[in-house]
């Protein structure tokens, strides 16, 4: 499998493409990274060195590999957190490159806004962009909660409410939707949990909730989610792979005491998963 990653690089840390990355090989995918910013570390320190990478540059670059005759052997696109509105326009301009050079690609789109905690942490523009212009030429997205109730104009809340918002969703474009983080008011105490919803059905897996976040998770979900799906077309199992190597990366980070995902030392987690959650259908 083959992965063509556009998205954010750090130097320090583990976010974007430095969180995306090495899960993906360590599965065995080869991967081609393209940055969209080269920062020292994420933002979320409140200080940070480095460029924001012209869109102009991240098309060429994209230009370089397709002239290598990369698209046709690509077989998903990956996107993530989008600085500005000419980078949707680049990644979007890619995706539609890639599926005339390989038709059977796919696109997995992280739709990065926000949380119901923080509200929206992007530029005022990305939302709609995303939205109107990136989602609806996606195949799989990967929005949380709260950003799956901004795509679809709804306050999901329940799983009843939840699967009505991914169904809007997908109405949009998307065949798969994955819900990253599901916090129904009637959830077992010290639970979350995630939900994969395509044309097959409707599938939930819930994981105790470590009191921790670490920046970076979210990029990592995406990305093994997204292989999973591409080599299985299974979105309950792919669901069940990716929340059990997600649960143990954020356990060993949150045990560790650092900050930064711990991301070499959880590595066996996304090899091997333990397979210590089950996926429910609710559909």
């Amino acid at each position: 499998m083959k992965v063509l990653s556009i998205q954010s690089a750090v130097a320090y840390g583990h976010v974007g493409n430095s969180a995306a990355v090495f899960p993906l090989q360590r599965i065995g995918v080869e991967v081609v990274p393209v940055p969209t910013v080269n920062f020292s570390n994420h933002t979320g320190y409140g200080a940070w060195r480095g460029p924001l990478i012209p869109p102009s540059d991240v098309a060429e670059i994209l230009l370089g590999v397709e002239e290598r005759g990369v698209f046709a052997q690509i077989d998903a696109v990956l996107s993530g957190y989008q600085g500005g509105v000419g980078i949707g326009d680049v990644i979007v301009d890619a995706v539609r490159r890639v599926k005339a050079a390989n038709p059977a690609a796919l696109y997995a789109c992280d739709p990065v806004m926000g949380n119901a905690k923080s509200g929206c942490f992007v530029a005022p523009e990305i939302p709609d962009l995303l939205r109107d212009r990136v989602v609806p030429v996606a195949d799989i997205i990967t929005p949380n909660q709260f950003e799956l109730g901004y795509l679809t104009g709804t306050e999901p809340a329940d799983i009843e409410s939840t699967l009505a918002s991914a169904d809007l969703a997908r109405a949009a474009g998307p065949s798969t939707v994955l819900v990253t983080s599901v916090e129904r008011p009637d959830r077992d105490e010290g639970t979350i949990e995630m939900l994969a919803v395509d044309e097959a059905g409707a599938w939930l897996v819930t994981t105790p909730h470590l009191p921790f976040k670490a920046n970076g998770s979210g990029d990592v979900t995406a990305a093994l989610f997204t292989a999973h799906y591409v080599a299985t077309r299974n979105a309950a199992v792919s669901l069940e792979r990716t929340a059990s190597s997600i649960f143990d990366l954020i356990d060993t980070t949150f045990r560790s005491g650092e900050r930064e995902l711990q991301l070499v030392e959880a590595q066996e987690f996304y090899a091997a998963p333990r397979m210590q959650f089950q996926a429910k259908q609710v559909r």
